[in-house]
């Protein structure tokens, strides 16, 4: 029997602020499910990423349980955000998820 897959939902507010070339918001969310997957696996979540002034990303993270987690940031101080900075947000959120893995899984 293989575990059940848990709802996953991303969110991302003033979306339309990012970077033509990043891919945009759907970008954003494919990178966080990307880095879900691979590092916190089963694991669902409910993100809702803020898009901030001078290409910063701010986002809220809630577990499937509904538990808030810390709230993650990220800023690209020399360049507007990428696809290289959607995923190093991406896996950052990622870490946080696999920390709500019960023991022994």
């Amino acid at each position: 029997m293989t575990a059940e897959p848990k709802p996953a939902e991303c969110k991302v507010i003033g979306g339309e602020k990012l970077p033509s070339e990043s891919g945009g918001a759907d970008a954003l969310c494919a990178a966080i499910a990307v880095a879900a997957a691979e590092q916190a696996p089963g694991i669902g979540y409910n993100i809702e990423v803020r898009v901030l002034p001078r290409s910063r990303l701010a986002a809220t993270v809630m577990g499937s349980d509904g538990r808030k987690l810390a709230e993650t940031g990220f800023a690209s101080m020399d360049k507007p955000l990428t696809t290289g900075s959607f995923k190093r947000f991406a896996a950052a959120i990622a870490q946080e998820l696999a920390k709500t893995r019960p023991a022994g899984t």
